[in-house]
């Protein structure tokens, strides 16, 4: 949920820390509140703890992938009664059939990395505000 002040707070699953940093300033400078979670497992318990307006997933990390901690995170929000938010993958992996997966485990919305800063920031707003037009 926003913070207190009605800023979006975005959770950021991401296991690199430069990708953390670089995700998570990108998102401030957006006018953001970013959250690192860098493992699944974390990414989870923040979740189970406090809702947020969108999470961005990492697909490929150690322990537990992107697609399990979305499976989880699915079902907790089931188990809570909480509506579903979204969450958005952000993968190196251009493999045909990942953005079938990423749909099949319950994620939103798919960007490639490098991330495009202009098209995240674009895809991020399009999710908060899915009956605005572009």
């Amino acid at each position: 949920m926003a913070s207190e002040d009605g800023t979006p707070r975005i959770l950021v699953v991401e296991d690199n820390a430069i990708n953390q940093l670089v995700t998570a300033e990108a998102l401030e400078d957006f006018g953001f509140v970013a959250v690192v979670a860098p493992s699944g497992a974390e990414a989870i318990d923040r979740v189970r703890a406090t809702e947020y307006d969108i999470s961005l997933m990492d697909c490929q990390m150690p322990d537990m992938d992107g697609f399990e901690t979305t499976r989880r995170i699915r079902a907790i929000e089931r188990e809570l009664g909480r509506r579903p938010r979204p969450i958005i993958a952000l993968t190196a992996n251009v493999v045909r059939g990942v953005r079938a997966r990423c749909t099949e485990v319950g994620m939103d919305d798919y960007i490639s990395k490098p991330i495009d800063l202009d098209l995240l920031h674009d895809t991020i707003v399009a999710h908060l505000r899915p009956d605005a037009t572009a």
